[in-house]
């Protein structure tokens, strides 16, 4: 299996990291990873503040970019960032019907990577290994658009040495939401720390996510209110070359 690796901004300029160990990953598992150079953003910024034009010109590069290459799959480490690609680039492109074609068959091959893992690899179990005590947060665009639910639970309950609990009122946002958290920080702020009361309520020592923008938002509240619990991308506990505290 040959895919394309479609990395995130949050992920390129603040936790690259990340990408690293869904790299390390696959080629352990024998797929065959690609890094297209061309790439930039997806256009989620844009589409979400209401710049149609603008986000079209960013998914028409998207979309010249990844298309090449013969990749069976396109795997992302955001369910963010997939479902734009999936689920909005033919919104987008509604009016264009050769344009809403190419989006569909792209968007088609674009895989969060906990569902490639588990939905396409049949692989639930990476030998991975860390001594905590975890509540995951699902984002809520692979929440409720994607469903992607269970699977980063399953890798989860597999990691030798990691307990995973449950937390008040999990469905609920943290709060980020992109430019939601720059036009009403007060709204998100409080939004974030609903999901910090719940996560000290859990009596976790780690956070979990497949979002590094939720994690972001989290783990700098988290430390502006001085908790020291551990923030790590799913990935990162599914790596056992990580090198990840523990």
């Amino acid at each position: 299996m040959k895919v394309a690796l479609f990395v995130p901004c949050y992920v390129d300029v603040i936790n690259p990291e990340v990408g690293v160990s869904v790299v390390r990953i696959l080629r352990k598992l024998g797929v065959e990873v690609a890094y297209p150079e061309g790439q930039t953003c997806c256009g989620q910024p844009a589409f979400n503040s209401g710049f149609f034009d603008q986000a079209r010109t960013v998914a028409r590069h998207f979309m010249d970019v990844f298309e090449g290459g013969d990749y069976d799959y396109v795997v992302c480490p955001s369910g963010s960032c997939t479902t734009m690609v999936s689920h909005y680039y033919p919104f987008l492109f509604k009016d264009l019907p050769d344009e809403r074609e190419r989006s569909e068959e792209l968007g088609g091959r674009v895989r969060e990577f906990s569902d490639l893992l588990v939905n396409v690899l049949g692989v639930t179990d990476l030998g991975a290994r860390y001594e905590g005590r975890a509540v995951f947060h699902t984002g809520c665009h692979q929440r409720r658009e994607l469903g992607v639910l269970n699977e980063p639970r399953e890798l989860l309950e597999n990691v030798e040495g990691l307990e995973m609990l449950g937390w008040k009122n999990e469905e609920l946002c943290c709060g980020f939401g992109g430019t939601f958290s720059v036009k009403m920080p007060h709204v998100s702020t409080a939004m974030a720390d609903e999901k910090i009361r719940a996560l000290e309520g859990s009596g976790a020592d780690t956070l979990i996510s497949g979002d590094s923008s939720c994690l972001m938002h989290l783990k700098g509240r988290l430390r502006r209110t001085g908790h020291d619990t551990r923030v790590y991308h799913l990935a990162q506990i599914l790596d056992p070359e990580n090198g990840k505290a523990g």
